[in-house]
């Protein structure tokens, strides 16, 4: 390896695309002006539907294009790439979204600092509103809950966040994590599919003593929603099965017992009325087809296991 190389480690970038092909090139396009020029692209074609995949071939020839022959959910669709990665480090970055020239040197700054990084995640700020901030680090999940805090979500950015924190999570939007530590402690839980995945995933890294760190001067701009929807019935349906997912495999003992209380006797009964109240049926059977899921699945010991590196 030359020296050109240890200071600039390729950066293998994985993107997964869903029926958003045009969405996707708009992220290529963007991705194409940035300053750092040690990288390798994956675009994972998760089964789309009712789109035209080959188009991302044709404008961007020299991405690698992967096809499955299913929908393989958010975890999947990253994961299928990832022995095709050659770099040091893999940036798993959502096709919604558009980069800063400069986004990507402060991430790899951050991982080359200190061996106990485990995974970083830019500022993240919404596409059509780029003053006000979505991300800029979350705090741990209540147990009971089973519910986080976005540090900064919401707000203006007044340059209030601009310092490197810990955080308890990264963002599934975009993050990068070191090759290596992904071989240690597996990849992505393909049992979540939608919601979720990338937050049990942090868990599963600071459980093994590694760090997560919000970088300040990094910069990433989020289509949000564009693929689910605001509160469709997909969006319902994953969101709160994969929440109750999360409880089950990371939260144990007396915290499990009154996190199930509180899901069984509060929040499940209030989410279940608030839709039949507002009328909104289709949301609500999304939510009871989320309940049932867990007890169809209640000793489904696969939703525990991890597929190693």
């Amino acid at each position: 390896m030359n020296i050109k190389e240890k200071k600039q480690p390729l950066v293998s970038v994985v993107t997964v695309n869903y029926n958003q092909s045009e969405v996707t090139c708009e992220f290529l396009s963007s991705f194409e002006k940035i300053s750092y020029p040690n990288t390798e692209i994956f675009v994972v074609d998760n089964a789309s539907s009712n789109d035209n995949p080959e188009i991302i071939k044709e404008k961007y020839p020299y991405i690698h294009f992967i096809q499955t022959e299913k929908n393989l959910g958010f975890a999947g669709g990253n994961n299928v790439a990832l022995p095709h990665c050659k770099g040091k480090y893999v940036l798993f970055i959502n096709n919604d979204t558009e980069v800063d020239k400069y986004f990507l040197e402060p991430l790899i700054e951050k991982c080359e600092s200190d061996i106990n990084i485990g995974a970083v995640s830019p500022k993240i700020r919404f596409y059509y509103k780029p003053d006000t901030i979505q991300y800029a680090g979350l705090t741990p999940i209540n147990p009971y809950t089973v519910r986080s805090h976005g540090i900064g979500f919401g707000e203006a950015d007044k340059a209030q966040y601009e310092k490197d924190q810990i955080t308890a999570y990264a963002h599934g939007a975009a993050m990068m994590i070191p090759v290596e530590v992904i071989k240690k402690i597996g990849l992505m839980s393909e049992a979540f599919f939608l919601y979720y995945e990338e937050l049990d995933w942090c868990f599963r890294l600071r459980k093994a003593g590694y760090k997560i760190y919000y970088v300040h001067n990094s910069l990433v701009y989020h289509k949000e929603s564009i693929s689910t929807g605001k509160l469709s019935p997909l969006k319902i349906y994953y969101l709160n099965r994969s929440r109750l997912l999360y409880m089950r495999r990371n939260i144990h003992g007396f915290n499990l017992f009154i996190g199930i209380l509180f899901q069984l006797f509060f929040s499940i009964p209030k989410n279940a009325f608030f839709y039949l109240l507002k009328g909104k049926f289709k949301l609500f059977y999304a939510y009871i087809r989320a309940i049932l899921w867990h007890i169809k699945n209640l000793f489904n010991k696969d939703i525990h296991s991890n597929i190693m590196y």
